[in-house]
């Protein structure tokens, strides 16, 4: 096994793999006790006959420069193949401000092919390339050096068996003409908003029980609060108090560090210094917002009316479709696409690109009545009315 370490030997890899059609990519980090991954390793693997092929680089060595990877992940001759990748190219993202393209994301082709829904790296092992995984390492502290002969032998597995995982999906895209659905997909990977978070916007993912516009906007501002906090001090937004420490904040609105010495929920920590006085000043921020400003709550699923009897059917399409065209069904529509049929609406993605040949053309005629449901053998087939 062949560890990288300096500078001038990753470069000398990047050069090779330029000159191969693609190159597979993992990652191995730590994120329990800060905000960002902590990138302590990279595996890389092209396909060659040399023993070579697969390498593992150590990002944590002082002096080692990324730059040649990122030069690769640059060079749009060389697909960049991953196994769910939306944690590793964060790490990239936030590194160096780029995302790796052209991207193949094998989880996602998996889940065209019909491997089922957000199928795992072991399975594709197991199915496709007709091996198993050893998977003690797995949690395993990877910042710790050297790096045992079990880690190193479990993190070039998630790239040496990764090559004919990629080579047998491409291939079965390629049959079957789905190429194009995958490439739409990868939109969302492609986006550098996928991995930006915006305090102003960190609200919305906290549950509520109350939709009072004072109470959201206190819980708007200790939110925004926790995540800048979190960011600049690079610590888990759990680290500065958690949602529940955070809804029960926005109800007792304290004052002063002795009203914060009366939560159940905040940690001894955040009771006071930095922490105490944001939280303060977020409750004030809040507290003063003008009644034209306050922040409203999401109402959109509450107004819908949806029909169960027309939502039921959809589900049952659904299923059929998805049996039909060998695609998990979680990726052609969600639960609340369905609802949102159900009750009238059209803006949603899976009457859109490649979802809406598949499924959403068939679900629109079942909504409005031009098509049936209907047996036929062991299918479920539509049929016109």
């Amino acid at each position: 096994m062949k560890i990288i370490t300096t500078t001038e030997a990753l470069q000398e890899f990047c050069n090779e793999a330029a000159r191969r059609p693609y190159v597979t990519v993992d990652t191995e980090f730590l994120r329990e006790r800060t905000y960002y991954s902590k990138l302590c390793l990279v595996q890389l693997a092209y396909k060659d006959d040399d023993s070579q092929d697969a390498v593992l680089v150590d990002p944590l060595v002082k002096g080692l420069s990324l730059e040649p990877l990122y030069e690769l992940f640059k060079d749009v001759g060389v697909v960049k193949v991953f196994h769910a990748a939306r944690q590793d190219l964060e790490i990239f993202f936030v590194d160096a401000g780029l995302i790796p393209t052209p991207l193949f994301d094998t989880q996602v082709a998996a889940m065209v092919c019909g491997f089922g829904d957000q199928v795992g790296y072991e399975t594709l092992v197991r199915k496709i390339a007709q091996s198993s995984l050893d998977k003690s390492s797995r949690f395993t502290d990877w910042s710790r050096r050297p790096l045992s002969d079990a880690q190193q032998k479990y993190a070039l597995a998630d790239v040496t068996h990764l090559r004919d995982i990629y080579e047998f999906l491409s291939e079965k895209l390629d049959k079957s003409g789905r190429k194009k659905w995958v490439a739409e997909e990868m939109a969302v990977l492609n986006d550098p908003a996928t991995y930006q978070v915006d305090p102003d916007e960190a609200w919305k993912r906290v549950k509520t029980r109350t939709n009072s516009g004072r109470f959201l906007a206190v819980v708007r501002e200790l939110a925004r609060f926790r995540e800048t906090y979190a960011q600049s001090n690079n610590v888990p937004r759990n680290r500065v108090f958690k949602d529940d420490a955070l809804v029960e904040l926005a109800s007792t609105k304290p004052e002063n560090e002795k009203d914060l010495s009366r939560s159940r929920l905040l940690l001894r920590e955040a009771r006071k210094g930095p922490i105490a006085d944001g939280i303060m000043e977020a409750v004030k921020a809040g507290l003063n917002v003008p009644n034209d400003a306050l922040p409203k709550p999401d109402r959109s699923r509450e107004k819908l009316q949806v029909n169960p009897a027309i939502a039921d059917m959809l589900r049952v399409l659904l299923k059929a479709k998805a049996e039909q065209e060998g695609v998990a069904q979680k990726l052609i529509a969600s639960s609340q696409d369905l609802d949102v049929l159900a009750a009238g609406g059209r803006d949603i993605p899976a009457l859109k690109g490649w979802r809406g040949e598949v499924f959403g053309k068939s679900a629109i005629e079942l909504c409005e009545g031009r098509v049936g449901l209907a047996v036929d053998g062991l299918k479920v087939v539509t049929v016109a009315r």
